[in-house]
């Protein structure tokens, strides 16, 4: 598991943490004192989701899903820690018109309530439904409740991230796009003059692309749990909101604005008169009108190694992956090389990031506690997906971007050769 990349302003990147980083570090923090902090025990980063029953209705869509412990015996799990916060996301397709909407069900702890109750949607006829999820921990599970997960499709054991009736729903959307029902707006440009990112360019991919969601949530003062919507936010005060970390996250609310480029969003039919950005959306777009060369997941992604074969790319779950997210599948792993991928992010992203770095500089971090700007951040990200790809020996070329960090160990700087 990988959350390199990911960001909630109160996540800690563990993963990263674990790993030396190629930095140069301020003479205050070599003079700073050392300080002996009490342990507490990490929160248990294995969690499940009770699905609920008929997930892809109305009704079932609705439904709160529970968070629980996978075993309980490594702790509890509740939603309202940032390390355990599992969440959900819905594309809904109407085949007729080509149109596509947003909706976001909710999680909740298992045996608690929501702080209000979710909207039932209304779903057009012969809707076509998918699911995806995202987790902040490391691996996530899906429980039936009531239908089997294989009734609607559903795929996991890829770490933080599964999926329902995606491949589906990405089918009927590609007939919706030939007839044309259904049209996929261009990237556009950014303020840099070059076509804005996409979740499959080099310079947002990282280790582990594509994963997670844009969905938020409310939370209020007393831990409970709500859809983020315009009338859940007047009635809850002092309600905050919850983020997934994630790739797609990162386009949309941070790379996209900083560079004047618009993410596609649809309605969601839980916010009357409100869109969002969705992982489908952004998969789709990227699919149509991202230029050559095409980041696509590679071999190495850490969620599609074999646990049980000593962290061995696996080519059913690499496939797997890349189905979910309306990606090309492979005949085998050498045509996902992870050795190529390591050569386009070295190449493409510190490109990017050097011709940027005005423009993120000037933009708030993702993770104030880990960088001080967008630019930063997207350094030290760089570092972190160079080195858990092992991409410095399989090119046998060094990590390009050195990072400055201060006394806190925040990264306020970084040099790119």
């Amino acid at each position: 598991m990988s959350i390199v990349g990911k960001f909630d302003a109160s996540l800690i990147n563990i993963a990263f943490a674990a790993r030396p980083l190629r930095t140069m570090i301020g003479l205050a923090l070599l003079a700073a004192p050392v300080a002996t902090l009490a342990q507490t025990p990490a929160p248990n980063p294995d969690c499940t989701l009770i699905v609920p029953n008929a997930p892809r209705t109305a009704a079932g869509l609705a439904t709160p899903y529970q968070l629980v412990a996978t075993d309980p015996a490594n702790g509890a799990c509740h939603e309202a820690d940032t390390n355990q916060s599992a969440f959900v996301q819905a594309a809904i397709l109407d085949p007729e018109t080509g149109r596509i909407s947003i909706y976001s069900p909710l999680v909740i702890d298992k045996g608690s309530k929501p702080a209000a109750a979710p909207v039932v949607p209304k779903l057009p006829d012969y809707a076509v439904v998918a699911l995806w999820f995202g987790y902040n921990g490391n691996n996530l599970t899906l429980q039936a409740a009531g239908d089997e997960l294989e009734d609607n499709k559903c795929v996991q054991g890829l770490a933080q991230f599964a999926y329902c009736n995606a491949p589906a729903f990405f089918g009927a959307t590609h007939k919706a796009i030939h007839h044309g029902l259904l049209h996929v707006p261009p990237l556009g440009f950014g303020k840099d003059g070059q076509p804005c990112p996409s979740v499959r360019s080099f310079a947002v991919a990282d280790q582990d692309q594509s994963d997670n969601l844009p969905t938020t949530y409310l939370i209020t003062p007393n831990g409970l749990l709500a859809q983020n919507t315009a009338q859940n936010m007047a009635k809850l005060p002092g309600a905050k909101v919850l983020g997934n970390p994630s790739d797609n996250r990162l386009t949309n609310v941070f790379l996209a604005p900083a560079l004047g480029c618009k993410s596609w969003e649809a309605p969601d039919l839980a916010n009357p008169g409100h869109k969002v950005p969705a992982l489908a959306l952004n998969e789709l777009q990227a699919r149509a009108h991202q230029l050559p060369t095409h980041a696509l997941i590679p071999a190495g992604d850490p969620f599609v190694l074999n646990p049980t074969f000593t962290g061995k790319p696996d080519l059913a779950k690499l496939n797997a992956y890349r189905r979910g997210v309306d990606q090309p599948v492979v005949d085998d792993l050498g045509d996902a090389s992870t050795t190529r991928y390591c050569r386009h992010v070295r190449e493409i992203a510190t490109d990017k990031l050097q011709l940027d770095q005005h423009l993120f500089r000037a933009f708030r971090s993702p993770f104030p506690n880990v960088a001080n700007s967008l630019f930063t951040f997207m350094a030290q990200r760089f570092v972190g997906t160079y080195e858990m790809l092992n991409c410095q020996a399989l090119l046998n070329q060094p990590d390009p971007v050195t990072l400055i960090m201060d006394a806190n160990g925040v990264v306020i700087d970084a040099m790119i050769q």
